[in-house]
């Protein structure tokens, strides 16, 4: 038998981002300074894994290091910052602007627990990098009880 896999919640959130950018499309072509959606955009991601460890690419071309933040802990990965917009010289003004900028998050959730103290991060070409080493499903904890 074969399966079909179905993903409602991507297909909801992308209506969503969808809408509110018609919305504001519409609102613009009346009053360009009006902006009712909220400016948070997405990098792209890719993630692949071996059995050691897990590797997150991501998109964010443009965006500073001082202005990109890493929070991580054993099963979740955010990564967020700001993308600062250019400013166009003289009287110049855009015909077409398809390259977001401001804010941007993107919350990932790891499909096995991993070790953050063997997690790495580079950042060249405008991808930046995490490869982040998987701990043993097998691994148990000891835990001492004290004798109050």
């Amino acid at each position: 038998m074969d399966f079909i896999k179905i993903r409602i919640g991507d297909v909801l959130e992308k209506m969503d981002e969808d809408f509110g950018k018609t919305v504001d499309d519409m609102f613009n072509l009346i009053n360009p300074k009006f902006n009712l959606h909220q400016n948070i955009w997405r990098p792209s991601v890719d993630i692949f894994e071996d059995a050691r460890e897990i590797v997150v690419v991501v998109d964010i071309a443009g965006v500073k290091t001082e202005n990109l933040h890493i929070e991580l802990d054993h099963r979740t990965l955010k990564i967020h910052g700001i993308r600062r917009e250019k400013p166009l010289a003289g009287g110049a003004r855009y015909r077409l602007a398809e390259i977001p900028s401001g804010y941007f998050e993107r919350t990932i959730n790891l499909p096995v627990p991993i070790d953050t103290d063997n997690a790495d991060a580079t950042y060249k070409d405008g991808l930046l990098q995490l490869t982040m080493a998987k701990l043993p499903l097998n691994r148990a904890f000891k835990i001492h009880i004290s004798n109050t």
